[in-house]
C-alpha cells in the first residue's frame, strides 16, 4: 500500500500543500490521529471467567494476544479474594507490563451500598471499598468504578450517597485514584439524578463512567449527555450487530459524537454483553466498531 505522502505525490497534490494536511471527519473536527483509546471491560469476557477458562491473572495477556487491545478495566468479583495479596496483585501487574498492557481501572461490586440507609452498613460499605483504591494503585490504575445504590426517596438516597462518595474521594486523593459512578440500575440509571450528585459532590476525583446501555427507562442518548461533564472513563455497551457491523440498538455514531462533543480523550471501554455471538466475536465486532470513530 502506498503512504498518504506517496499517494499525493503521485496524484500532483503534494505541490499544492495538501499532502501533510490534517482531514476532516465525519464529526467536523480536524484530526489527524485517534481522539480516544480502547480498552477492553473484563466483564466482556464473564462467562469463560465463571467458567474457569480463563483466570483473572491471565487477562492482561489474552487481551493482547487475541485481541491486540493494550489497556484493560478489572472486575472486581474476579479477584475478590486476591486483593489483599500484595504478591498477586505485584503478579498481575508485572504480567500486564509483560505484554505492554495499561491498567485502567476496576469496576467494584458487592461491597455493600454507598446510599444503605444504615449509617453503620453505609460506613462499612466506605471502608470495603478502600482495599480497591489500594489496589487500584499498586495496579497503576487511575479510577475505581462505584454504584450508587441505596434503598428510599431519590432525595434520601442522594444525600447519603453523596456522603459517601466525598469520603471515597478523599481517600483517593491520597492515593492518587479517581472514584467514577457507572449508570448501573436502580436510581443511578436516571441521568438527571446522578448528575445532580456528582455537582453536589464537586469533588475532582470523583466522576462517572457513562454506559451506553444501562439507561432502562431514561434515554440513553440524554443519560450520557447528562454524565460526559463528569467523565472519567466510558463504556461502550454492545449486545447484538446487525449485518453491517453496527450495533442494532444502539446509534454509535450518534452516541460517539456526544462523547467527543464533550471534549472527552480518555479510554472507551468495550463492554459486550451478547449472548448471539461469543464473547471473542462481540468483542472483536466492537473494537472494530469503536475504529470507525478513533479518527472521526
Amino acid at each position: 500500500m502506498q503512504s498518504r505522502k506517496t499517494f499525493l505525490q503521485n496524484m500532483g497534490l503534494l505541490g499544492a500543500g495538501l499532502a501533510l494536511a490534517p482531514i476532516d471527519n465525519l464529526f467536523g473536527h480536524t484530526v489527524n490521529k485517534p481522539w480516544f483509546s480502547i480498552s477492553l471491560a473484563q466483564w466482556s469476557l464473564h462467562r469463560t471467567l465463571f467458567k474457569g477458562d480463563l483466570k483473572n491473572i491471565d487477562f492482561p495477556a489474552f487481551a493482547a494476544k487475541e485481541f491486540d487491545i493494550h489497556a484493560v478495566e478489572y472486575v472486581s468479583r474476579f479477584f475478590k479474594d486476591e486483593v489483599r495479596n500484595a504478591a498477586y496483585i505485584k503478579d498481575l501487574n508485572a504480567r500486564a507490563a509483560d505484554h505492554d498492557v495499561k491498567n485502567v481501572l476496576i469496576m467494584v461490586d458487592g461491597e455493600g451500598e454507598l446510599g444503605n440507609a444504615d449509617a453503620t452498613k453505609r460506613n462499612t460499605a466506605v471502608e470495603n471499598h478502600y482495599q480497591w483504591i489500594d489496589a487500584a494503585q499498586q495496579l497503576g490504575c487511575h479510577a475505581i468504578r462505584v454504584n450508587a445504590a441505596g434503598k428510599g426517596t431519590a432525595e434520601e438516597v442522594a444525600k447519603r450517597v453523596v456522603e459517601s462518595l466525598r469520603t471515597l474521594a478523599v481517600y483517593g486523593e491520597n492515593a492518587g485514584i479517581s472514584v467514577v459512578v457507572e449508570n448501573h440500575g436502580g436510581i443511578s440509571s436516571d441521568g438527571a439524578w446522578l448528575s445532580n450528585v456528582l455537582k453536589t459532590v464537586d469533588h475532582k476525583y470523583c466522576g462517572s463512567l457513562p454506559d451506553f446501555g444501562n439507561f432502562y427507562e431514561y434515554d440513553r442518548y440524554q443519560g450520557v449527555t447528562d454524565l460526559m461533564p463528569f467523565a472519567k472513563g466510558v463504556s461502550a455497551k454492545t449486545n447484538v450487530f446487525d449485518a453491517q457491523g453496527s450495533e442494532a440498538n444502539i446509534d454509535y455514531a450518534r452516541m460517539m459524537k456526544i462523547v467527543r462533543d464533550a471534549g472527552y480523550t480518555g479510554f472507551v471501554g468495550i463492554e459486550y454483553e451478547g449472548d448471539k455471538l461469543s464473547e471473542i466475536e462481540g468483542i472483536k465486532l466492537t473494537k472494530k466498531l469503536l475504529q470507525r470513530f478513533q479518527m472521526a
